[in-house]
């Protein structure tokens, strides 16, 4: 089964929080579903405790979908990240969540306003394994102690942003590590998310469906800009919004199941939130329905 969710991103920023920090939490979850959604992942303005967030979510119709962990595996053992993790794991576990989202930022320089994405971090060939063997072992502490499926998000700025970075990464890892895919961050990071979908297919637990607006995105690209200052300028928008094409890839994931989960870091003063919302909910439910998916 599909369900399609909502990340607040495009109502509060998480790497910059004074970005729609004006907007108030209840508005971003009234707003998320009156554009259809029915679960949202977490932001920096949602409480941490689930006997706290869980009424609210409900009074909107929505169930929790994930949230974001960033881990430090490679200056870190799993043993100690799994510690650092037990708060983000057991409120997921108590809300009903089924995937634990982890991203490698110990080195990652994307909420750097002043440093270009030409800086990124890239690991050397002698640390891929270890850094694989740590994170199978998060993976299948996670599974084993709070139920959950780790899904790795693969991002700009950080070591994991490439095809060739993904394909280093899955094949460093085992079983119990799935993929995040991100159409938006695959394309803009030089992917093919149609290859993507259908190379990693069996271990793709979970769908971030951005767009990229091409135009800003080759102009970052030639000039060499920040990822913060990139988003402000509108490199990224909602499925359909941009040059991806989204049929091509879901097709690929023909047997998927789980949350499709729409997002677009925006400026909400520029792309206003529930018009956008509306557009992707939209876009992504006939996209999927033209992959014979829902």
């Amino acid at each position: 089964m599909i369900r399609i969710g909502a990340n607040p991103i495009g109502w509060s920023n998480d790497d910059m929080p004074e970005i729609g920090g004006d907007i108030a939490f209840e508005t971003c979850l009234s707003e998320a579903q009156e554009a259809g959604f029915v679960g949202m992942e977490l932001g920096n303005k949602f409480p941490r405790q689930s006997d706290k967030l869980r009424p609210i979510l409900e009074k909107f119709g929505h169930v929790l979908v994930g949230g974001w962990y960033s881990t430090e595996l490679l200056v870190r053992s799993a043993k100690d990240e799994l510690k650092a993790a037990q708060g983000h794991a057991t409120l997921l576990k108590e809300m009903g969540s089924t995937v634990f989202i982890a991203a490698e930022t110990s080195n990652a320089i994307h909420g750097a306003r002043k440093v270009p994405l030409s800086a990124r971090p890239v690991l050397k060939k002698s640390e891929w394994k270890r850094f694989g063997e740590r994170y199978t072992a998060l993976a299948q502490a996670v599974r084993d102690e709070y139920g959950l499926q780790l899904v790795y998000h693969h991002h700009m700025g950080t070591c994991v942003q490439s095809e060739a970075d993904i394909d280093r990464f899955m094949e460093a890892t085992g079983e119990a590590v799935h993929l995040l895919l991100d159409t938006g961050h695959a394309t803009w990071g030089g992917a093919d998310p149609v290859r993507l979908a259908r190379h990693y297919k069996p271990r793709i637990s979970h769908f971030h469906a951005k767009d990229v607006r091409e135009d800003v995105m080759w102009q970052s690209n030639r000039e060499d800009w920040p990822f913060l200052d990139s988003v402000l300028e509108g490199i990224y928008t909602v499925p359909g919004d941009g040059l991806i094409d989204y049929v091509r890839i879901l097709k690929e994931l023909s047997d998927y199941s789980g949350w499709v989960v729409v997002e677009a870091e925006q400026d909400p003063k520029k792309a206003e939130p529930l018009k956008y919302a509306r557009l992707g909910y939209n876009n992504i439910k006939w996209f999927l329905g033209e992959a014979s998916l829902i």
